[in-house]
């Protein structure tokens, strides 16, 4: 069965939602999870529960402002891939702003993501990595 856009966009709902049971209708367990570039938040998120928290980080750390907005979705049997407008500010400091096109990249397995990498266009790398870069010194990654 293929993968359909309203499942894509169900799926990323879900995500929205925080709750976790709404998140495992659409995301695997065993959900695997890359996040581009060379910041805190980079690097591979092993499973659903480092995803759910890696995005709960991704709220705390941009006052819940970050959020996307699709451009587009293109799907077929096995993956999918989303265009994001990707917007937010970091918290407590509303002047340092983020505004980058990204790609997701999703594999789907029974209804399923199994696996995700975000890929960031044009300069919109160096400005995620400077987004997401300690805002005071000592500030690390951790989960909530």
């Amino acid at each position: 069965m293929a993968v359909t856009q309203d499942q894509v966009g169900a799926a990323y709902g879900a995500l929205a939602t925080g709750d976790i049971n709404k998140i495992r209708e659409y995301w695997s367990e065993d959900l695997k999870w890359f996040v581009p570039g060379h910041n805190i938040i980079s690097g591979w998120k092993r499973n659903l529960t480092e995803f759910v928290d890696f995005m709960m980080t991704v709220g705390k750390l941009s006052d819940n402002s970050f959020h996307m907005d699709a451009i587009t979705v293109c799907t077929n049997d096995e993956y999918s891939v989303d265009i994001t407008r990707n917007r937010g500010h970091r918290n407590g400091q509303p002047e340092k702003k983020l505004d980058i096109i990204a790609v997701h990249v999703l594999k789907w397995k029974d209804g399923k993501v199994i696996e995700g990498r975000g890929a960031i266009q044009g300069d919109g790398t160096a400005q995620y990595d400077q987004f997401w870069s300690p805002i005071v010194p000592g500030e690390s990654y951790s989960s909530p």
